[in-house]
């Protein structure tokens, strides 16, 4: 289980920047929050991930402790 909280972990980081760095209507069409015409970047979707990446990325850290 820590391989799968660690790698998920990671991937939700990834996405998480690029909410943060990408527009909404650049962001790929499988992403939610996929605007066109819209400049503005989605604040909240990245938090959101960056929030359960860390928290996925602490449990593979915890279940490796044992």
């Amino acid at each position: 289980m820590k391989p799968i909280f660690t790698a998920l972990g990671v991937v939700l980081l990834v996405v998480a920047a690029v909410y943060f760095l990408v527009p909404a209507d650049s962001l790929p069409g499988f992403l939610p929050g996929h605007e066109a015409g819209v400049t503005r970047v989605h604040a909240k979707h990245g938090i959101a991930a960056a929030v359960a990446g860390v928290v996925l990325l602490a449990l593979g850290a915890w279940m490796g402790r044992r």
